[in-house]
């Protein structure tokens, strides 16, 4: 990166995937916002990280569903920071504010994924870009297999507000094209301390023996440390060409046949 100081903002950093990124960003010396929505202990230890890689920041909490709380977020990054390099949209509700299938799920169900996910990244990168010096970065962490299957029945709401969120991607990376700024989507795949953790030890048990067995070809699972690399790289000079793309970061699991048994598949 640039030996300029830059600024961040990255939601949902206090933990998991979102404190991975914020933490690879300090390492490249760049101070970062880390926002939170209920945990403030973890925000608190994130920034802690942060320091002790060299870098600065501060905490900052909001509720991405409200258009309201959004605004009054990207008010106080202004106030600390003046202005903006990179924004990392991160931050979801927890599942069980929106895990039903589509016959059972709720409005206010449907709500939390949609009001998080597609209205919170379009009105947060208007803010952002806003705020954002040319040259800037956007990206959002969605779940691109989540978005454009079905069989994952719960997860329709969340699936149908990535795949706006990931069209979103597209159509601002036109918008902001002319200011050099991207904007780019990663989809990681099953990583360690992000939202399995918070699935039943049976089903953790499951999907890391069927990742490491091969469905996931490199024979384990992400990590946060895995993802905050690839947003790295985006936000460096080099990546300055490569805009409106959604990147799968899953040690090629996205690239396995679901119709063909991994036995064949890797020989």
């Amino acid at each position: 990166m640039s030996p300029q100081q830059k600024h961040a903002l990255i939601t949902g950093a206090s933990r998991g995937i979102g404190r991975g990124i914020a933490l690879k960003l300090a390492e490249n010396h760049v101070k970062v916002a880390v926002h939170y929505y209920r945990n403030q202990s973890a925000a608190e230890e994130t920034l802690e990280a942060a320091r002790q890689r060299g870098s600065d920041g501060f905490i900052l909490q909001a509720d991405v569903r409200s258009t309201d709380e959004i605004a009054r977020m990207f008010d106080t990054l202004k106030s600390h920071f003046g202005y903006l390099d990179i924004f990392v949209a991160n931050a979801r509700p927890e599942a069980a504010e929106f895990f039903q299938p589509p016959m059972e799920i709720t409005l206010p169900q449907w709500d939390a994924a949609f009001d998080s996910q597609a209205k919170g990244f379009l009105i947060s990168a208007r803010l952002a870009s806003a705020l954002m010096r040319d040259q800037g970065r956007i990206v959002a962490i969605t779940y691109a297999q989540g978005s454009r299957t079905g069989s994952l029945l719960p997860w329709v709401a969340m699936g149908s507000a990535k795949a706006a969120m990931e069209s979103l991607v597209r159509y601002f990376a036109v918008a902001l094209a002319k200011r050099g700024i991207t904007v780019n989507a990663i989809s990681p795949g099953w990583t360690e301390d992000s939202v399995l953790s918070s699935l039943p030890e049976q089903v953790q048990d499951l999907i890391r023996k069927w990742h490491t067995s091969g469905w996931t070809p490199m024979r384990r699972l992400g990590t946060p440390e895995d993802i905050g690399n690839v947003v790295a790289l985006f936000c460096s000079p080099e990546a300055g060409w490569i805009t409106g793309q959604t990147i799968y970061a899953d040690g090629g699991a996205s690239l396995m046949n679901p119709e063909v048994p991994p036995e064949i598949q890797l020989g």
